[in-house]
């Protein structure tokens, strides 16, 4: 049985985890690093990735995916649109750009050991496990036949037949705590799953019941999906619950489809060198970023704003408030990323499309499409 965002007492084995290769020490920066080993490939952390700022147009994606990396509790990414559009890279290359994080030693939800330990089975109550190490941001990413217990994790096997122990072995969402889990096809998963998954994004705690073991451990991460339309479409209940929604299409112009082959073929023939160009863009791109994360809880959203985007909502006929919390946390990260004072009547405008295209009933005597109707919208209500 699983139970997301739920308020039950959970208790763990204090040998529910295996015990930690011993970390390194680097002399340099007087810190720990993470233990050599064999990678985790369910982690993708390369040492090189392709630069966030090489990538060509997309704009409306670049910026819900900073938006979101911003204040993560927008509530997720949903990127629909063609293959070979760059939507994998733009993740991989955002959670790269990143400043790398620190993390407790031994802790398979990779905590941070600055702050308390929470719901944390490993680190609540050890003196011990403040320890830490520099960790990339993580990506994980969720193929399509992963099961539910690899998802929300399960009772170690292994452990218990060998040992006659009970334990728990964390699964998918306890790997990308503070980091970005990704969703390849996400129409094609099954429902419980996508909606599980939203639940857990939601709340930041993954509840877990198995076998007389009920565990809770932090799992707060940015959820990006992707998908084809073509192949199928998401419910509209779990439609509603990611934060941001975009649409990216084929690049049409001839000089933009030149432009896109010409970088990826520089950087497959040497990766080093063509990220090296766009070093000093992405140190820019990243100062922004943090900079933005700083000024977010400071920035101040005027009553005009508010009610603007409680029109707009009412316009539109959405359905709950969902649609209006979005909005208004989706224009504050804007302004905090753009260096703003306050959160104005543009930010509204400009993030409206990605913010409520998908929460629109469908209205057959409209062909025109969720972005067009909210484009009027937007034009109407807010003013051009």
């Amino acid at each position: 049985m699983i139970v997301n965002g739920t308020a039950r007492t959970a208790s763990l084995p204090s040998n529910a985890h295996p015990r930690p290769e011993a970390p390194e020490r680097d002399a340099s920066q007087g810190i720990l690093r993470k233990p050599r080993g064999d990678p985790d490939p369910s982690i993708t952390a390369p040492p090189i990735t392709f630069p966030f700022s090489a990538i060509v147009g997309q704009d409306e994606m670049r910026r819900a995916l900073m938006i979101a990396a911003v204040d993560p509790s927008v509530g997720g990414v949903l990127v629909f649109g063609d293959r070979g559009t760059g939507k994998s890279t733009a993740i991989r290359g955002l959670a790269a750009l990143l400043p790398p994080m620190r993390a407790v030693v031994g802790c398979p939800y990779s905590c941070d050991p600055g702050k308390p330990a929470g719901e944390c089975p490993h680190c609540s109550g050890r003196s011990d496990a403040r320890k830490s190490y520099l960790a990339p941001v993580p990506v994980v990413d969720l193929p399509l036949g992963a099961t539910e217990d690899r998802v929300v994790g399960a009772l170690d096997l292994e452990r218990a037949l060998t040992r006659g122990e009970k334990a728990f072995e964390p699964g998918l969402l306890a790997r990308a705590n503070r980091g970005f889990l990704y969703i390849d096809e996400v129409n094609l998963l099954d429902d419980h799953l996508v909606d599980l998954l939203l639940d857990v994004a939601a709340s930041g705690i993954n509840t877990v019941e198995r076998e007389g073991l009920s565990v809770r451990h932090p799992a707060k991460f940015v959820l990006v999906g992707s998908g084809n339309p073509e192949e199928g479409e998401l419910r509209p209940q779990l439609l509603d619950r990611f934060g941001l929604a975009v649409e990216v299409t084929t690049p049409t112009d001839l000089p933009t489809r030149i432009d896109v082959v010409r970088r990826r073929d520089a950087y497959e023939r040497d990766p080093a060198g063509f990220c090296a160009g766009y070093a000093k863009a992405d140190r820019a791109l990243q100062k922004r970023l943090t900079a933005a994360r700083a000024r977010l809880t400071g920035l101040d959203m005027p009553d005009a704003t508010l009610e603007a985007a409680a029109r707009l909502c009412l316009a539109l006929g959405t359905d709950g408030l969902r649609g209006e919390l979005t909005l208004m946390r989706t224009a504050r990260a804007l302004a905090a990323y753009e260096g703003a004072d306050t959160v104005g009547i543009d930010h509204l405008r400009q993030v409206a499309p990605s913010a409520l295209r998908h929460r629109l009933r469908r209205n057959p005597l409209d062909e025109s499409g969720s972005t067009a109707r909210v484009a009027r919208a937007v034009t109407e209500v807010l003013g051009s």
